[in-house]
């Protein structure tokens, strides 16, 4: 499966670090803002040379090559957005998007009302 998202950075976290069983590992989140009518907010993670090999600062355009995977933990479910590629600029989408009713710049074009929101 071949995920990207385009967009703008709209902020760059600390970098986290630690120790563990398999040694030591680095990682830093990065929010990315998508465009479109109804613009979306992901955290995307960073994990160990690629913080240096493909650096993200604020404001700048990016596409993000991504992969999503969940994991259980005690019963529950966790998400994790990890970028393993990411180009400056926003690259042109020729693909027609992967999903049903997803645009091309990955929102969804659904008509609600408030009440039906679940939030």
């Amino acid at each position: 499966m071949d995920l990207k998202l385009s967009g703008r950075v709209f902020k760059v976290l600390d970098e986290q670090s630690g120790e563990s069983k398999n040694g030591p590992w680095r990682k830093r989140d990065f929010i990315l803002e998508t465009k479109g009518k109804f613009p979306k907010k992901v955290c995307i993670t960073q994990w160990g040379d690629n913080i240096d090999k493909q650096a993200v600062e604020e404001d700048l355009e990016v596409t993000v090559y991504i992969d999503i995977q969940s994991r259980e933990y005690k019963g529950n479910w966790y998400t994790d957005v990890k970028a393993w590629k990411v180009e400056q600029g926003s690259g042109e989408v020729n693909a027609p998007p992967s999903a049903p009713g997803m645009t091309m710049e990955g929102n969804q074009e659904i008509d609600y009302d408030e009440d039906d929101v679940p939030f």
